[in-house]
């Protein structure tokens, strides 16, 4: 990534170098005829001279990718671009930002190019939400008395330099705890060799840690396969029902430790173009994710259903909720709500992020309602392949009970039977008892 964001960053200083070099031999035509005629220039409503561009010199401004600012000896704007004035670099026909007009007095100074990075407040920075964008300014003599600068924002690629650095420092550290657990057991089980039990006690830990282990190195790779351009270069017709029967049946075992009965409610004949094993992945994190957030004893309802345009999957669950205030982040890779019980539970920190980056080369979408001690919903939408052929055929789309983001409703999961758009019942799926691995009557 940084080799791409600098050599991104060398052609960019080299077009606004040559864009430099063409506007200051304009900007000297444009000198020349200032002083040729300055005693028939109009004043403008500050009682300054008000000069106008030469032929073509707008035109290089326009086209630099930059924003752009002219001033004049007296630090007047003679012109800039229109981000100039949104960044709130402009006002009243001055520069807005105390920075950028020192490095202007300095270029001035001894007419030597100024380049710094500034870090620049969203309009009234106030919020803590709001962070500061981050600018990169170049500042240089532009003709006699005038100079130029040159801003680009480089917000986007300062947050993907940072969460670059996050995720190797995060990877690092949660490789390092299974790595220190073996380590450590394995010596443990070297000293307790004349221990038959305290080896069988060392040797069971050591198995957990090692399935740890392969659990994170495996979301990584799936992570880091998912981010690859051409990751869905082949998308082939994948059956939604197929999908969710064989995520559910692949968290029976775990649903059984706790006791939690997970139930399922499929509408026949949902389908998607996409990558089955990836969507499969996708389901089962977000059914992992809800068995593992749910107290011993309840239950975890999973819905599939056409929905307007879409096909939509949905998982709910009588966990803890999720705080408001970091919903927005539970998507981010390695962001725990509650590190303790995630590492209790063996969570790696992925699944959400990889169900996120599944949704999006789907074209579709992933959205969680949570509230505290309710337990939290996440809606998984995606493309229904079949709605052409359903409205040439001239059948609308089937329905089922609306599953507006709410609290998890599982009370319904109980009546299998749905209301189809005929007037007739029929049944979909029946409930689906996990920790049984079988199919209830």
């Amino acid at each position: 990534m940084r080799t791409l964001v600098g050599v991104t960053g060398s052609v960019l200083l080299g077009a606004a170098v040559g864009a430099l070099a063409t506007a200051a031999v304009l900007w000297v035509v444009w000198g020349r005829r200032i002083h040729a005629g300055a005693g028939d220039r109009p004043l403008d409503g500050v009682g300054m001279a008000a000069p106008e561009l030469p032929p073509g010199a707008t035109d290089v401004l326009d086209v630099l990718a930059s924003t752009t600012i002219v001033v004049d000896k007296d630090d007047i704007v003679v012109t800039a671009s229109p981000s100039a004035e949104a960044y709130g670099l402009v006002r009243r026909n001055r520069i807005g930002h105390e920075d950028i007009r020192a490095l202007v007095r300095q270029v001035r100074a001894d007419g030597q190019i100024r380049e710094d990075t500034l870090r620049i407040g969203r309009g009234v920075y106030d919020g803590p939400g709001d962070a500061p964008l981050v600018m990169a300014a170049r500042v240089a003599p532009l003709g006699p008395g005038h100079v130029l600068v040159l801003v680009q924002d480089r917000t986007h690629e300062q947050r993907l330099e940072e969460v670059r650095r996050d995720f190797v420092a995060n990877i690092s550290h949660e490789l390092k705890t299974p790595v220190g657990g073996l380590s450590l057991l394995s010596e443990a089980v070297l000293d307790a060799k004349d221990d038959p039990k305290a080896v069988e006690r060392f040797a069971s830990r050591m198995q957990v840690e090692a399935r740890r282990l392969s659990r994170l190195v495996t979301d990584i790779v799936d992570l880091t396969r998912l981010q690859v351009a051409d990751s869905l270069h082949e998308p082939l017709r994948v059956d939604l029902g197929a999908v969710v029967r064989e995520a559910v049946d692949s968290t029976a075992v775990l649903a059984e430790g706790k006791q939690i009965l997970v139930q399922t409610v499929i509408e026949p004949d949902l389908v998607t173009f996409g990558d089955e094993d990836l969507l499969v992945t996708a389901v089962r994190n977000l059914v992992t994710n809800a068995i593992s957030h749910s107290d011993p004893g309840t239950r975890v309802a999973v819905r599939a259903q056409r929905r307007d345009d879409n096909v939509e999957i949905v998982v709910a669950d009588h966990g803890p909720g999720i705080a408001p205030e970091v919903q927005d982040r539970i998507f981010e890779r390695f962001f725990r709500v509650d590190p303790a019980r995630s590492r209790a539970t063996g969570g790696t920190g992925l699944g959400l992020s990889i169900v996120k980056h599944v949704s999006a080369i789907h074209g579709g979408s992933i959205s969680v309602w949570s509230q505290e001690g309710r337990g939290s919903t996440f809606s998984l939408r995606l493309p229904d392949s079949d709605r052409a052929d359903r409205e040439t055929a001239g059948d609308g789309p089937g329905q089922l009970p609306a599953a507006e983001a709410g609290p998890a409703d599982t009370d319904e999961l109980d009546e299998p039977s749905v209301q189809a758009t005929d007037g007739t019942d029929r049944t979909p799926d029946t409930p689906h008892d996990a920790r049984k691995g079988v199919v209830t009557p």
